[in-house]
Order: structure tokens, then sequence, then C-alpha cells
């Protein structure tokens, strides 16, 4: 008897422990994003604190950027609270915020983003820029919650993740900046790393689908400029390229799988949302453009572009390693207005 109340126990544990696993797996993003920023704030000191926080509609929440920003001394000038100003477990509470804001796929590629910085270090001895993958900063805006109105941030060299919350609900995730140096590990131990392959593959064999009056259209002359950082608001002008009404049901899933790479480092219930939107505005309403080469060291940069979003994409950079075109930028915008701002 004492046996079966033993085994009758550990299945009714067994059971709670799924159904909070299920809870937990499709509590919404919001609410994960609230948790998790809470855990980290009330783990902080107060120094730590007023590094970290600022009033919800303060300036400094568009003041976004993936480049490295620092002094002349070689210190950081980016807001926020940095990994290497925290302790080892305030370290896997920002790190679980990060998982929060993200599907399992876009915090393994911004994990990796920020690890880039050891190879850089490397590569770079006696350069001016500091890499370090501890160089990436968190910012809160406001107060956590799950009824209230609050935003966060978490920034450094090639990655710029920004939420605002409103009531629970994720009212905007962009701009959404993930970028790669090296965009593959050309040698070492990390040989063939590749932090954004779909962005990059995906985009290529779309274009070499292309017949060629559908690549008259889609070609771009001149390459397109580099990801404006610290706008509210993405501005790119009028679509160019090529309409997806004139793509072959082949390539419209190509390029459906393209904005899938990009909506899919959002966690599941922001990329459904996103999508959705893309969705009802119209898949013939998005056009492609692309310029550049699509062999491996060419330069080449393209833009996807709908009624709610833009993708911006450039590989013309060469590595720190001096190899051609070796290194990505590449952002989601919401062409409406980033930070939940309606323009």
């Amino acid at each position: 008897m004492k046996l079966m109340r033993m085994a009758l126990a550990l299945t009714l544990l067994g059971v709670l422990a799924g159904v909070a696993y299920v809870r937990q797996a499709h509590e919404p993003a919001g609410s994960k994003m609230a948790s998790a920023a809470d855990k980290l704030l009330t783990s902080l000191t107060a120094e730590q604190k007023a590094k970290a926080t600022f009033a919800f509609d303060d300036k400094e929440r568009f003041n976004w950027h993936f480049v490295p920003l620092q002094d002349a001394n070689r210190k950081p000038t980016r807001k926020g609270l940095p990994l290497q100003d925290m302790t080892p477990e305030q370290k896997e509470l920002a790190r679980a915020l990060v998982a929060a804001g993200t599907s399992s796929d876009g915090f393994a590629k911004a994990t990796t983003i920020m690890s880039l910085e050891s190879i850089l270090h490397e590569l770079e001895k006696g350069r001016t820029l500091v890499r370090n993958p501890e160089w990436y900063f968190f910012t809160i805006f406001g107060t956590p919650s799950k009824t209230g109105k609050w935003g966060w941030r978490v920034e450094g060299h090639h990655l710029s993740l920004n939420f605002a919350v409103d009531g629970g609900k994720i009212i905007a995730a962009t701009p959404a900046f993930f970028g790669a140096n090296p965009a593959t590990v050309m040698d070492g131990p990390r040989k063939g790393t590749r932090a954004l392959p779909l962005a990059d593959d995906l985009a290529k064999e779309l274009f070499k689908t292309l017949d060629d009056n559908q690549k008259k259209t889609a070609y771009q002359e001149k390459a397109f400029p580099e990801v404006k950082g610290q706008t509210r608001s993405p501005d790119v002008g009028a679509p160019k390229g090529l309409s997806a009404a004139k793509l072959t049901e082949k390539q419209r899933g190509l390029l459906l799988r393209l904005l899938q790479s990009y909506a899919g480092r959002m966690p599941s219930d922001v990329a459904e949302a996103e999508m959705s939107e893309v969705h009802k505005a119209g898949l013939d309403q998005i056009s492609f453009a692309y310029n550049g080469g699509v062999e491996q060291g060419k330069p080449h940069t393209y833009r996807v572009q709908g009624p709610t979003f833009v993708i911006e994409f450039l590989n013309v950079q060469e590595d720190s390693a001096k190899n051609p075109a070796n290194h990505i930028h590449s952002v989601w915008r919401n062409t409406k207005g980033d930070f939940g701002i309606t323009q």
C-alpha cells in the first residue's frame, strides 16, 4: 500500500510537472519577458540598477545601434549594464531575458554573435576597437509588468534587440538587428561556424531561380546603403525590385522561407503575429530587390519590403582576416514605425 501511494504521488508530481512545462511553453512572450526582467532587476545592486534602468519614455530607448561604441580610452559609451559588470548568477538571469525575447533559434544566433567577439579579439590584436563577448548591454525602460507599459533592450556589436510591452502583450519587437563578423568562420577550431546562414543563402537561392526578365526587374545597379541606427523608423523609401506577384509558386515559397528565417528569430507568438500581418497585407505587395554577386566572397545586398515590414541585408565588407564579403548586417524593421510608435 505504501509503495502504491509513493507511485501515485510520483505520478501526480509528473503530471503537475508536465502541466507546468506546458503552461511555461505556452506562456506569452510578453509575460515571460516581464518575469525574466523582474528577476534580473531584483538581483541588481543600486549602482547596477542606476546603469540599467530608464523611464519608458526616455529618449535613450530610441538610441539603438549595432556598432562598437567606445571613447578614446577604450571605455564603453553605450548605455546599460554590460555582462562584464554582472555576477555569474546575474549573467544567467540576463541570458534568460534574451531567451525570453527570442526563439531557440534566435537565442542561438544571438549568443553565437556575441561569441564571435572572441574571434575578433584574436584577429585584431593591437587594434583600437575593443572586442569583448561581455560588452553586451542590458537596459530596461519603465517597470517590468504584465499589466503596464515597459520595454527593454539588449545591445552590443552586431546585435540590437528592442522590445516594447503593454498589458503583457508585445507591441513592438523592432528594430531587430543581427550581424556577423565573420559571417563564416574560415579558420581555427570553430571553422565553418555561421551565425546567419539562411539570411544569406535563401536570398541568393531566390535570385538564382529568377529568369532573365525577372532578374532585370529585381537587380539593382547600386548596392543598398548601410542600415541606419538611432532612428525611430526605417528611411528606405518606396519598395524596389520585383513584386512577389511576378514570382512562381516555387519562388514564392523561397521568399516565404526567407521571411520566416527573420521572423523565426523572435518568440513563436511574436513571429506568428508578424507573419500574420505580412499575410493580411498581401504577399503580392512584397518586393524583392538584389544587388551584387551570388558566389562566395562577392559583395551583395538585398531588400525585402512589404506594407508592414522591411528587411535590409548587406554582406559587402571583408572580415577581420581580410576575407572579402564575409561580414553581415541584417535587420527586420516595421515600416510604420519601430518601438511601438506609429508614424
